[in-house]
């Protein structure tokens, strides 16, 4: 039975939203987890991999197999990270044997925070309270590569004080995709402006979901159009008391 936990934050948490790093070890310390952080973990590699640079992925991924290689569990605040490590570190190493032994090995330990909570430590209620109405929004890596839709809604919906209004479509992308947003700048604009009209139609107060890169895309797309709708990470949500 895991006990223990360690944390991989992702670039983003790391560098733009600590909070959501601090707030996932809270609640994962709530519900009777050891949290520990490795301190030598960087980057899983994703931009480089997703712009084609797949011999800088590459040495990234190694080194992500060496710092958590002896790790229990992996949790990551992130359905895109998490799908980079257990999706699309086979297809780096695919030539090489014993390294992709290792990968599949690690891949049965890397879990997306939310799916942790209730696949893993079995919990729904971590005995939160957010007096707010929020909508939801589905990362396009949890949904479709994860297949993550109803977990963090079930945690939501035990969190006291507060109204879940969906918001139509949650499933429609934010538009950020990465380098996805720097390449096809319009594009990914004119998607984000869709996306908030959604959120704006729900009357919510706050957008929520499980990747910071969607609530980077989302919260900068509400600040531009003058909302004061603000963005929360799930982690965020269930560490309110």
């Amino acid at each position: 039975m895991v006990k223990r936990v360690s944390l991989f934050v992702t670039c983003i948490v790391d560098q733009l939203f600590p909070a959501v790093g601090m707030a996932m070890a809270e609640v994962l310390e709530r519900v009777g987890y050891t949290v520990d952080f490795p301190e030598d973990q960087t980057c899983c590699g994703q931009p480089a991999f997703n712009s084609g640079y797949r011999d800088e992925a590459r040495t990234m991924a190694r080194h992500f197999l060496k710092t958590f290689e002896a790790s229990e569990c992996i949790v990551v605040p992130s359905g895109s990270c998490t799908s980079m490590v257990t999706h699309h570190f086979a297809e780096l190493f695919a030539k090489e044997p014993e390294t992709l032994a290792r990968v599949h090995d690690l891949e049965k330990r890397v879990w997306e925070f939310s799916s942790f909570l209730t696949e893993v430590a079995g919990v729904e209620d971590v005995g939160a309270r957010l007096d707010d109405v929020v909508t939801f929004h589905d990362g396009c890596h949890a949904l479709r590569e994860l297949g993550i839709k109803s977990a963090p809604r079930r945690l939501l919906a035990h969190v006291r004080g507060l109204e879940l209004r969906e918001m139509q479509p949650a499933e429609e992308c934010c538009g950020f995709g990465g380098t996805f947003s720097v390449k096809f700048a319009e594009l990914s604009g004119a998607m984000a402006a869709t996306k908030i009209d959604a959120i704006l139609r729900t009357g919510a107060r706050t957008v929520v979901s499980l990747d910071p890169s969607c609530l980077m895309q989302i919260q900068g797309a509400l600040s531009r159009a003058g909302s004061a709708i603000r963005s929360m990470h799930l982690a965020e949500v269930l560490a309110s008391r």
